[in-house]
């Protein structure tokens, strides 16, 4: 299994201290463990911004930098080790473990930092935090800041500054390196067997959820501990559902089935989208429509290189999609007027993609200083256009009501263009009617 290295959570701790002001302190919490009904838990799933900087998979720590500190600029609080607790819950790193496995200068048991942590902060002019984002975690942080403002008589300096931590960290992701764009390539691998296997395993008659489990079975076997997010399973009318989550009615014959799944990957995320019909055969209108869809994300690859701006591929997506829906006269009117008043936002609402990594909508402006960002080197992305005709669209002839269809891939920007990581998939009418037809034969 593909990990990012340890060397690389230590580049991005210094890369952040290095934009950190001189005699500053970074306090960031891990993940809190989410109940998911009485006393069972969810599966833990670290904080993205922890584990960017930590690659420590716990909960219950708290993580500090400290620029310039004699004593180590990398402190991680976390659980001790407890033989009863680790026979219950399985193993723990401990203060030891934090140290020689994961990288940490110093580590402290997590039930003394209250009595630690202040100490660290006093006489420090600046905190860095993820302000906002845990209000549980920003409570102890004043009570900590209030502590050390209880001494300020006896010479006590509480910090003067507090800065939210995103801005610095979220722009660090936008960047992906080459050993995380590796872990995504190996993402999009195990994603793009699961959405293959789940076209061969098609038949009318199964349920979204058939289909569903063939994808989770992929995941897992490939070594995915989790979906990135829930998995969607849309047969017929419910893909023009954009986020459909029910993923339980039946396949039938002579309807498409969308699905939009993928894997994480320590925790990176892959994003992929499929639209194929349950018979293995498209329609004409399914076919009209779905070679449309796919005409505008090829637009859009052409779109997406270095200086080129982020809303150019959406804007080619809109483009191609307008003048298809005119040709199929879905659409009346002149094509720039019709995409001047967004009369293609009846059937395409969305848009073109949205940043990729360790979220599966990833963090990362898209505007700067009020203009689109210029794509760069690094930036990793999805290009999902779609079409949906919902069913009571009176507007439109019978014959294409209820087609929903979207195809999506994540590219990482090249120096040249971009790289598609989810090629791996079947794509085109012939492809995925030769892909079914093959499957069918091997089952007969």
């Amino acid at each position: 299994m593909i990990h990012i290295p340890k060397s690389e959570y230590s580049r991005r701790r210094k890369a952040l201290m290095a934009q950190m002001e001189p005699n500053s302190i970074a306090i960031l919490p891990a993940a809190a463990v989410a109940i998911r009904n009485r006393d069972v838990e969810h599966v833990y799933r670290q904080d993205s911004d922890f584990q960017y900087l930590s690659g420590f998979p716990e909960p219950q720590a708290v993580l500090v930098l400290i620029p310039g500190r004699v004593h180590g600029e990398y402190i991680l609080f976390c659980r001790e080790r407890n033989a009863e607790r680790e026979l219950w819950d399985g193993l723990r790193a401990g203060q030891e473990g934090a140290i020689r496995d994961f990288g940490a200068d110093d580590a402290f048991p997590i039930t003394d930092i209250d009595d630690i942590l202040p100490g660290l902060i006093e006489g420090r002019d600046r905190v860095y935090s993820a302000m906002g984002s845990n209000p549980e975690f920003d409570r102890h942080l004043m009570e900590w800041i209030n502590v050390i403002r209880s001494k300020a008589n006896l010479g006590a300096q509480p910090p003067n500054e507090f800065v939210a931590l995103d801005h610095l960290l979220h722009d660090m992701r936008l960047y992906k390196s080459a050993a995380e764009v590796k872990v995504m390539r190996e993402a999009a691998r195990i994603s793009a067997r699961a959405h293959v296997r789940a076209m061969q395993a098609c038949r009318a008659g199964l349920h979204e959820f058939s289909l569903e489990a063939e994808l989770d079975y992929e995941f897992r076997k490939g070594g995915a501990k989790m979906p990135a997010y829930g998995s969607i399973v849309a047969a017929g009318r419910n893909s023009c559902i954009l986020h459909y989550q029910q993923n339980d009615a039946t396949l039938k014959d002579g309807d498409l089935v969308l699905i939009d799944a993928g894997c994480e990957i320590d925790c990176y995320a892959s994003d992929i989208t499929r639209t194929f019909p349950v018979s293995g055969k498209y329609s004409a209108e399914q076919k009209a429509i779905y070679e449309l869809v796919l005409a505008s994300q090829e637009a859009a690859f052409a779109e997406i290189a270095p200086n080129k701006n982020w809303n150019q591929a959406h804007e080619a997506t809109v483009r191609v999609i307008t003048a298809g829906l005119v040709k199929l006269g879905l659409l009346q009117g002149d094509v720039d007027e019709l995409i001047a008043s967004e009369a293609y936002k009846a059937f395409y609402m969305h848009r073109a993609g949205h940043w990729l990594g360790m979220d599966v909508h990833d963090v990362g402006e898209y505007k700067v200083g009020g203009e689109w960002r210029v794509l760069e080197v690094g930036m990793a992305l999805t290009v999902e256009p779609g079409i949906y005709i919902a069913p009571d669209n009176q507007n439109v002839a019978k014959k294409w009501r209820g087609i929903g269809v979207r195809i999506e891939d994540d590219v990482v920007v090249t120096k040249t263009g971009c790289e598609i990581l989810t090629g791996g998939v079947p794509k085109t009418v012939a492809e995925i009617e030769a892909l079914m037809a093959a499957a069918r034969t091997q089952a007969a």
